[in-house]
């Protein structure tokens, strides 16, 4: 049936919704039915990031200076228009970005819990007073906010990730261009949309939509802009990093290759129940998504054939359908590569166990749906072992040896989140030691974390700079000053 309607969305800059310059724009789809366009966008131009930019920086002294009680309070009452929408904008969510509705539903609420906690964080957060010999001098720190804050983002967790970012960046003053990624641009302008509703002060948070190959360097490389915070994929990270000047500072969450080892004493069923949830949910489309297992030799054969059932067991399909477990990719890139890593898996020798084809018939032939794989007979050198696929991909890798399993877990260019399955205490501590990852788990799912504690990767995952989401969420967004004072 032919689309009627098709509503328009425009930027926001200096607190007013406008559209971009050339009047250019492009359209957000349905992954699980690509003929629903969910909204039209501003395809924005450079002239159009010059405008934000100029907005935020204008307004970063009046901002900065502003009571922290009353950003809190901003933060808060953007808070509470989440919650009352969370229904809504989570059937939203899950029709622009293809999430099944109860994890859309809950990153939504998430969502708001993050400004909650950075309301009350934020007015905690200061220096140090240090003790020295002068008894007629004081010495203390301040921490200040850098000024304009760039803001990009990626479409799997498209209102959660940006308010992680955004919600520190604001409680410390700073201002704020935010891009998100052009497949999921609706959920993100309402995040924008609260905060304006909410009453935040023309300029202080703007939003630009568009092609990051036509607005992204001015996004980086503009004077006025003192730090660029994104999530994304390794390359797109490291083509920011070099692009921003000496004194722009930056904060990658970048990509993975997440291991979940299963030992010897491992529960079976538990293991496989934690790679699917890890794997699979999702979408496979989280960077802390599980897309290794490496198992004893002794177990291998009982986790493949009970991972293989449970994986026969899941739903695949609209994710606004209650009984769905697995929703459509978030593109047709997105499928292309996870089909195109399915082949190259084969074309390797592995083994394809499991799944692995584009879905067809009725429910399925305008979307995005791909059967999630199960691959056995991976060695660590190839392709599918060592490459990000981000899609529902799991290859299972056998060891003879705890350290035999360490070494091929690590054995990758990524350090982001790694999970072991055992009951042996000891060795569960001796593996939080051993890996390589910014995230170590165990008896649970290499995905998550939570809101109040650090999150980042180590080796191409991050920059191992500054950590996201905690307390330590908000360094990243100031710089600290000295200060001698002498009576």
């Amino acid at each position: 049936m032919l689309q009627t309607k098709i509503e328009s969305y425009n930027n926001y800059i200096n607190g007013t919704w406008q559209g971009s310059r050339d009047q250019k724009t492009f359209d957000s789809i349905n992954p699980a039915n690509t003929e629903q366009i969910l909204g039209r966008f501003q395809a924005s131009t450079p002239e159009d990031v010059e405008q934000a930019i100029d907005a935020a920086e204008e307004a970063f002294p009046t901002w900065a200076r502003m009571a922290p009680s009353k950003r809190a309070e901003i933060l808060n009452k953007a808070a509470d228009i989440l919650e009352s929408k969370a229904e809504e904008y989570g059937e939203e969510l899950t029709k622009e970005e293809g999430k099944i509705i109860s994890a859309a539903q809950g990153e939504v609420k998430r969502s708001a819990q993050t400004l909650r906690y950075y309301a009350v964080e934020g007015l905690s957060f200061t220096g140090e007073t240090f003790p020295n010999d002068d008894p007629s001098m004081d010495v203390y720190t301040e921490r200040e906010p850098l000024g304009v804050v760039t803001v990009i983002t990626p479409w799997n967790f498209p209102i959660s990730i940006p308010a992680r970012k955004i919600a520190p960046a604001l409680m410390t003053g700073n201002t704020v261009v935010f891009k998100p990624s052009s497949d999921t641009p609706l959920i993100a302008y309402r995040l924008v949309e609260a905060l304006h509703e909410a009453g935040i002060p023309k300029g202080v948070i703007n939003f630009i939509t568009g092609k990051s190959s036509e607005i992204g360097d001015r996004l980086i490389t503009h004077p006025a802009v003192k730090a660029v915070t994104f999530t994304g994929s390794t390359s797109a990270g490291e083509d920011i990093h070099q692009k921003a000047s000496l004194t722009t500072r930056t904060q990658m969450e970048l990509g993975g290759k997440n291991p979940l080892i299963v030992m010897e004493d491992a529960n079976i069923e538990k293991a496989a129940t934690l790679s699917i949830n890890g794997g699979f949910s999702l979408t496979g489309q989280a960077c802390t998504g599980t897309s290794r297992v490496i198992v004893m030799e002794s177990v291998a054969e009982e986790f493949k054939e009970t991972l293989i059932e449970k994986t026969k067991e899941l739903v695949i399909g609209n994710g606004l359908n209650k009984d769905t477990k697995i929703g459509p990719l978030a593109n047709q890139k997105q499928m292309d590569t996870v089909l195109k890593y399915i082949g190259i898996g084969k074309e390797e020798g592995a083994h394809l166990e499991y799944g692995g084809k584009r879905l067809e018939g009725q429910e399925y032939n305008n979307g995005y749906f791909v059967e999630p794989a199960i691959f056995s007979g991976v060695n660590q050198h190839m392709r599918i072992a060592q490459e990000e696929i981000f899609g529902p991909v799991i290859s299972i890798l056998k060891a003879n040896s705890y350290e035999e399993a360490i070494q091929i877990a690590n054995d990758v260019e990524y350090g982001l989140a790694a999970s072991i399955v055992t009951e042996n205490i000891q060795q569960a501590k001796q593996f939080t030691k051993d890996i390589e990852a910014g995230t170590v788990k165990v008896n649970r799912t290499t995905t998550g974390n939570l809101i109040n504690a650090p999150f980042g990767g180590l080796k191409k995952s991050s920059t191992s700079t500054f950590r996201e989401s905690g307390r330590v969420g908000m360094e990243f967004f100031t710089q600290t000053k000295t200060v001698y004072v002498g009576y």
